[in-house]
């Protein structure tokens, strides 16, 4: 059975903690006022820092859209309400490919 996307989240945060890398970097999930959500993955010495990532784009209604990029180092997805789960399977399709 495939595990939820959050579950995957916190599992590949695990791995990534290795004493150092979870002092230094780390996963935001944040709100935002109109309405949605943020959330930051610092990729720093991940194997992730270096794999190209195309940027993703979708507005279908003020409250179901999705847009998700790599800025500075980090996976950064951002979203309306109810597509949290949405992002996250994102980020989890994009080393899983």
């Amino acid at each position: 059975m495939k595990s939820s996307n959050i579950v995957w989240l916190s599992e590949w945060y695990s791995r990534q903690a290795n004493g150092d890398w979870e002092h230094s970097f780390g996963i935001k999930i944040e709100t935002l006022d109109n309405p949605g959500w943020r959330i930051v993955i610092d990729l720093s010495e991940t194997p992730l820092a270096t794999r190209p990532f195309t940027s993703i784009k979708e507005e279908n209604s003020p409250r179901d859209w999705t847009t998700c990029r790599i800025q500075d180092g980090k996976f950064e997805g951002f979203c309306g309400p109810g597509n949290l789960d949405k992002v996250l399977g994102v980020f989890r399709a994009w080393p899983e490919s």
